[in-house]
Order: C-alpha cells, then sequence, then structure tokens
C-alpha cells in the first residue's frame, strides 16, 4: 500500500505529537541516519581498499608455502 504525503503535511503531523513521542522518533531516526552512515563508511572502505593482483597473491601464496615447509616441526 502506497500513501502520497507531502513534506508539508508530514512535518505538520510530527508537529502534534507528544514531547515522549517526538523523543522516540527522534532516537529511531538518529539510529537509521546512523546505520546508513556506518554502511555507506564500510561500502566506501571496502570500494576503496588496496587489493592484490593475481601475481600478488601469487607470490603470496608461494612465501606461505616456503615458510610453511621450512619450519622445523
Amino acid at each position: 500500500m502506497e500513501i502520497n504525503i507531502t513534506y508539508n503535511h508530514i512535518m505538520k503531523l510530527i508537529k502534534q505529537l507528544p514531547k515522549s513521542e517526538l523523543l522516540k522518533l527522534q532516537k529511531n531516526l538518529q539510529t537509521k541516519v546512523a546505520s546508513k552512515e556506518a554502511s555507506q563508511s564500510l561500502r566506501d572502505l571496502l570500494l576503496e581498499a588496496p587489493n592484490w593482483s593475481n601475481e600478488d597473491l601469487e607470490k603470496y601464496k608461494d612465501s606461505r608455502e616456503f615458510f610453511n615447509n621450512s619450519r622445523i616441526a
């Protein structure tokens, strides 16, 4: 179900809320905004993070194998 309400109408409805309900709404919105910002930050971090080429990965695997084989058991 979709309801077509303008921003101004929403603001009028919010202004009619009692203080306790306004505080609940404020807390809920802050939580949602913080959550969205955190997920956006994580997304940005993952997209901008350095990555390895296939050649780098192969060098790493070879090095790990060398060290694992050269350990005294």
